[in-house]
């Protein structure tokens, strides 16, 4: 049976790869194409290949015993494509995996031409009930409209919308290197970060110009529903004038060297390659015109004569309300050969879309051979991601990152007889690997599964 991925982000190419991996025939459509020498692209996206990081490019936190850590060493061990690549093409990023996105997305189209069961059309879908074989529906946040429509059609459910912002990047060269210094929070890994110190007096001109500066105008049929953990800075900024000192400002653990002493406020910027040619500015996704952007962000010390490479923009984010419309094994329940993975799911991030994509590709394959799978345990970082998105309460759903809030907890003898946060977290992170190698090594018959399937 053939299965067919929609979707050349991250989590579409580790489905067609993990179910090729395991024999399947694959056919991967991405509408994202040249068309007469011109560039077919979302409104967000910036070329035509595949594993596109359209915002930041870092997958989270590498620190042992925390949810981010823990869910990339669950799919490591299930043997993720991607996150592979993502591990090959890392950038210095303190505690954290951060890659080098030209290179990260040219070793996943690599993988994809070298795989011969994976058929790649570079042509929108728009129908989702074909004659035989599996569908798998990861086309991300900015599913296009006729397929949204097709979608809403089959699901007999409305869509729900957020909006998801843009950090700026820029050139390295422009960066006046006499005014920062290296430094990662609380020394944890390497020093790779930059860092942009303010005073209170830096910080309150800043703070003012953001707030006084003009939104970037709004598409007619935009309804600036905002997700809460990717809010554009100077929204964030109007809940109060030391919001970001307590946000993406965050001075604390970030100890100037040339002073000795914590900065009113940091501005953190990241690699954004392994040339160490372009930075990010972390957490200063926006919605503000051009102009307007280099004006404020020029306030930042460091940063007065920036190239910017990129400026912060936003896009539309849309996604299924999953607890009313899939099963454990991420099918459509009233129509089970539909399966979706990524951000449309309702999962939220990087790691989190490759993470549903890989588990889609283990299921789609053990259904394509005709086998029932078994669902990844409940305990596991995975389980929780899976779980969360099909039995959170419908009405409120909203997409999510893994926290160790989504995993199962401790007993609670063991939490009262455990005080300690960071051990009790380790426990969980024990239990949930164990689980996993559990589930893994269920069906010795089938040793090229990573992954357990039933007889």
């Amino acid at each position: 049976m053939k299965i067919r991925v929609i979707g050349g982000g991250l989590a579409g190419p580790e489905a067609a790869l993990t179910a090729a991996r395991l024999g399947c025939q694959v056919d991967l459509y991405e509408m994202r194409a040249m068309v007469d020498g011109t560039p077919r692209l979302t409104p967000a996206h910036q070329t035509t290949e595949f594993g596109e990081l359209v915002c930041s490019n870092s997958l989270k936190s590498e620190s042992p015993n925390t949810a981010p850590w823990l869910l990339k060493q669950e799919m490591r061990r299930c043997g993720s494509a991607l996150l592979r690549m993502a591990d090959a093409t890392a950038v210095p990023a303190g505690h954290a995996l951060a890659v080098d996105r030209v290179e990260f997305s040219r070793q996943i189209a690599e993988a994809i031409a070298s795989e011969p069961r994976i058929r790649v059309l570079r042509e929108e879908v728009t129908r989702l009930d074909p004659p035989d074989g599996l569908t798998i529906v990861a086309t991300g946040p900015l599913t296009s409209g006729a397929l949204s429509a097709e979608i809403q059609r089959i699901t007999g459910s409305q869509h729900l919308a957020f909006y998801d912002s843009i950090s700026p990047i820029v050139d390295a060269e422009s960066i006046d290197m006499e005014r920062v210094y290296f430094a990662a929070r609380w020394d944890k890994g390497t020093a790779d970060y930059i860092n942009c110190p303010m005073n209170r007096e830096e910080y309150d001109r800043f703070y003012d110009a953001l707030i006084a500066a003009e939104p970037a105008e709004s598409k007619e049929w935009e309804k600036l529903d905002y997700f809460e953990g990717c809010l554009p800075i100077e929204v964030l900024a109007r809940r109060g004038r030391d919001t970001l000192r307590f946000g993406p400002m965050k001075p604390v653990g970030l100890r100037d060297p040339r002073t000795g002493k914590t900065p009113w406020a940091v501005v953190q910027l990241r690699k954004e390659n392994l040339r160490a040619d372009s930075y990010n500015l972390v957490g200063f996704q926006n919605h503000l015109k051009y102009g307007e952007q280099a004006r404020v962000l020029r306030l930042i010390p460091g940063l007065e004569n920036a190239r910017f490479l990129r400026y912060g923009q936003i896009h539309r984010n849309t996604y299924i309300c999953a607890p009313a419309l899939l099963n454990e094994f991420l099918q459509l329940r009233q129509a089970p050969t539909i399966l979706f993975a990524g951000q449309i799911s309702g999962v939220e991030g990087y790691t989190e879309s490759i993470a549903s994509g890989l588990l889609a590709g283990l299921y789609a394959a053990t259904l394509a051979r005709g086998r029932q799978p078994v669902p990844v345990p409940r305990a596991t970082a995975l389980g929780s991601l899976v779980h969360y998105i099909t039995h959170a309460h419908a009405r409120d759903f909203q997409p999510a990152n893994i926290t160790f809030d989504l995993l199962v907890p401790l007993e609670e003898e063991l939490r009262k007889k455990i005080r300690d946060k960071k051990e009790r977290h380790r426990l969980q992170c024990e239990r949930a690997l164990a689980a996993l190698d559990a589930w893994r090594s269920a069906d010795p018959q089938d040793s090229s599964q990573p992954a357990a399937v039933s007889a």
